[in-house]
């Protein structure tokens, strides 16, 4: 986005607190951080990107010991430039607390190293961040990124962020819209990806990394993915260079890995219904959600309910039995059935029949 000088909007729709404490009782309680920034923070062989990232979060850290950890919105800010704009929203009346005075901090800080933007450079929103992305797409100088990552925590946050991308393609479509997701169990969670491939964006990416394989019990989160409608020609390059590293540094199992997926959009008429569903763009997996029988049920095979096969049918490698063609049986002859004679109709006490 800093590559051209036209100057860009950061909408952040589920913005947080901004800046996190590492020491904080929930932090050291949960220790997530320690499989995640914690294995990536002091080592020198860090790829480009990452060290990069690793950098911007050391500059929270002065003094070389991890306490404080970025949020989305102090990200974009350090990488935005003084004619950038950043819209902030959050819902959440404790964050939304916190994410205020921390963005009062950074005014500050600018100001004092002398940095001084034209108008409001950010804005901060205790609002739903999928009504308030509406009022600001399109924005004045056409260039936009905006950052979908809400909690998840009830289903009806994927039909929401959908929802909420199908409206922003269509007031702003040559916006860059990147989601983060949860990669989970549930079904809804399993079929966002498929269903974003849909969306009416020009191009989109898709990449998941995995630091361990699914547990028995299906609970906890090992593996997110980012998809991004209309991503920079340059992120896919920076992936396949920094995902394998991930893998190796963060990776807990055997289970660790990676995919990216790109595709560009559908167009063409709608097949008929009953018909299969064909694979979505040209993404180099196919999409889980094309194909005759795909959601099958677990162990269910493909093709038609193996109870309307007969033995020998539809096993592969086995000889099939001859079919023989099954005769109907005669039909009998068909008399009419004469009504039975109807009496003088009674009335009720209403007067009606």
């Amino acid at each position: 986005m800093n590559q051209k000088d036209t100057a860009y909007t950061y909408i952040d729709t589920h913005a947080g607190a901004g800046v996190y404490a590492l020491d904080s009782a929930q932090a050291v309680r949960s220790g997530e951080y320690i499989d995640g920034i914690g294995r990536l923070w002091g080592r020198d062989d860090l790829p480009p990107a990452l060290a990069e990232y690793v950098d911007l979060v050391g500059k929270l850290n002065p003094s070389g010991k991890l306490r404080w950890y970025p949020g989305s919105p102090w990200v974009a800010d350090a990488e935005a430039r003084l004619e950038d704009r950043l819209r902030l929203f959050e819902l959440h009346p404790a964050d939304i607390r916190v994410l205020a005075e921390n963005v009062r901090k950074l005014e500050a800080h600018h100001a004092e190293q002398g940095e001084r933007a034209r108008g409001r450079r950010i804005l901060v929103e205790h609002a739903d961040g999928f009504h308030g992305l509406k009022a600001l797409l399109p924005p004045p100088s056409r260039r936009a990124l905006v950052l979908i990552d809400p909690p998840y925590e009830v289903k009806l946050d994927y039909k929401h962020v959908r929802d909420a991308l199908d409206e922003a393609l269509k007031r702003f479509p040559a916006g860059m819209y990147a989601v983060w997701y949860p990669v989970l169990q549930r079904m809804e969670s399993r079929q966002f990806a498929d269903r974003l491939k849909r969306l009416p964006a020009k191009e989109w990416l898709h990449v998941t990394l995995s630091v361990a394989g699914p547990r028995a019990d299906g609970n906890g989160l090992h593996s997110s993915g980012m998809f991004i409608l209309n991503p920079p020609y340059t992120l896919e390059a920076t992936l396949r260079e920094t995902m394998p590293y991930l893998v190796q540094v963060l990776g807990q199992d055997a289970g660790a890995t990676f995919r990216i997926e790109k595709g560009t959009q559908v167009t063409g008429t709608v097949p008929a219904l009953g018909g299969p569903r064909k694979p979505v763009g040209n993404a180099r997996r196919a999409s889980p959600l094309s194909g005759g029988g795909s959601l099958r049920l677990p162990g269910q095979p493909f093709g038609d309910d193996p109870r309307a096969r007969k033995e020998g049918e539809g096993t592969e490698g086995r000889a099939r039995t001859p079919r023989t063609e099954a005769k109907p049986a005669p039909r009998t002859p068909r008399t009419e059935a004469k009504p039975a004679p109807r009496g003088p109709a009674k009335r009720n006490g209403s007067g009606r029949s």
